[in-house]
């Protein structure tokens, strides 16, 4: 199965594989592609919660009540 998913990138040795590395390296530099994958990985969670139908903010209806606060005078 896992060759059926990378048949896209046929016969792809390490020598394009460090290629392909350096030349990500230099465009985008070592301190931004822990940002950009920190990004990939943000959206894919958001995706997957959407798909499910989480929603990160609460409802109202799931808020607990606040108590009343009155004034004894």
């Amino acid at each position: 199965m896992l060759n059926s998913i990378f048949l896209f990138l046929g016969n792809m040795g390490t020598s394009e594989w460090i290629l392909i590395v350096v030349v990500v390296l230099i465009f985008f530099g070592g301190k931004k592609i822990p940002e950009l994958m920190r990004g990939m990985g943000r959206g894919v969670k958001e995706f997957k919660d959407g798909m499910s139908g989480k929603d990160e903010t609460p409802s109202r209806e799931n808020k607990p009540a606040e108590p009343k606060v009155t004034e004894n005078n």
